[in-house]
């Protein structure tokens, strides 16, 4: 039996396989809490996709998904991609189309505009085209590579991989056309939202102050999404989960709090257009002090179908914590909190609805 081999160096650099791939990429990598306007970060050239690119690993995501912005010029297509991590695109600006394909199968094209959402199913080949010859168009994408690259830690097989995942895509035609199914819980599970800023919501009476929303199942992911709204001068509960959650303001004016457990709360403005990834396990409470309904838009884990990465991201989020919850309700928030709400519609000229709200806790 031979003796082991000795080194005196580390056995390897601390910086993990995902980190080690954005940086080949050659293309800005943004971090921090937020991001103040999606449609304003600027891109550079992005080999892999030819088009304009940045990539996005906020705070909050804890490395287990990551975001990234990418821009198509007037009149072309980016390049024809496969990978094995799943990934939701929200078209911030412009309109265009898709192609779809896998394995022998037929290629599938459906069109897309402003404000649509779509996941291209995983390890798919999908290709986007500019549907203008004068306007790019720039997308947003929330993905599942951090966790994938990091746990494979093999690129050849996340972006080469020929298997075909047939439970989740099998050439359907009408795969990004149908209606899709509504289901208990304020779930729709479909393949295509035409226009997340503008889809009717339903009523969620559970995080308070007249909100509405709607849970979005997308392309058999294990990722998910979900639309929510609350009335001018209210604000939600504050809430926990786990992390990766990215929220992206599609119209309103306010600001969010966030803070650990026991830690000083931090406060964020927000208008549309920021997105901001509250850290697992940190409180976050979303106020609207602005002249219209608030919306956003949250891409994350906890699917409603697909129980077990990151939590299923509902049910006890919106529990009372004293019953072993998530959620703290109105009548037990710090003062502070209700406080800075009331001094914050008063500056922007906004009357508080909170006082109906606050007479039900």
């Amino acid at each position: 039996m031979s003796e082991p081999k000795i080194s005196s160096q580390p056995i390897a650099e601390k910086k993990s396989s995902y980190r080690k791939w954005v940086e080949a990429e050659r293309i800005p990598l943004m971090e921090g809490f937020f991001i103040e306007d999606i449609k304003q970060v600027p891109l550079e050239p992005w080999e892999r996709k030819r088009g304009l690119g940045a990539r996005i690993c906020l705070e909050g995501t804890g490395e287990t998904d990551d975001a990234y912005i990418c821009e198509i010029p007037p009149g072309k297509s980016l390049k024809p991609q496969k990978h094995l991590f799943e990934e939701l695109i929200y078209i911030v600006s412009g309109r265009g189309a898709t192609a779809i394909w896998s394995g022998s199968g037929p290629q599938r094209t459906f069109e897309w505009q402003e404000g649509s959402l779509f996941s291209p199913p995983l390890n798919t080949w999908h290709q986007h085209f500019n549907g203008s010859g004068s306007q790019p168009v720039r997308y947003l994408a929330v993905t599942s590579a951090p966790i994938m690259i990091n746990l494979l830690h093999n690129l050849d097989f996340i972006f080469n991989c020929d298997y075909v995942f047939q439970d989740r895509y099998n050439s359907q035609e009408d795969y990004f056309a149908g209606e899709g199914t509504w289901y208990a819980q304020r779930v729709w599970e479909t393949n295509f939202v035409p226009d997340v800023k503008n889809l009717k919501l339903l009523e969620w009476k559970e995080r308070g102050a007249g909100g509405s929303q709607v849970r979005l199942q997308l392309s058999e992911n294990t990722m998910c999404g979900h639309i929510s709204q609350f009335p001018v001068g209210t604000y939600k509960k504050a809430h926990y989960h786990g992390p990766g959650a990215h929220v992206i303001i599609l119209s309103g004016r306010g600001y969010s709090l966030l803070w650990p457990q026991g830690q000083p709360i931090q406060k964020y403005n927000w208008r549309p257009g920021r997105m901001i990834v509250p850290p697992a396990n940190w409180f976050h409470q979303h106020f609207n002090t602005g002249g219209e309904p608030a919306r956003y838009l949250a891409l994350r884990w906890g699917s409603k179908k697909y129980y077990g990465i990151m939590g299923e991201g509902g049910g006890e989020t919106d529990l009372d914590i004293k019953l072993g919850g998530h959620q703290i309700e109105y009548e037990d928030e710090n003062p502070v909190v209700r406080k800075m709400f009331e001094e914050a519609c008063g500056q922007a000229g906004v009357r508080s609805q909170m006082e109906k709200y606050y007479r039900k806790a």
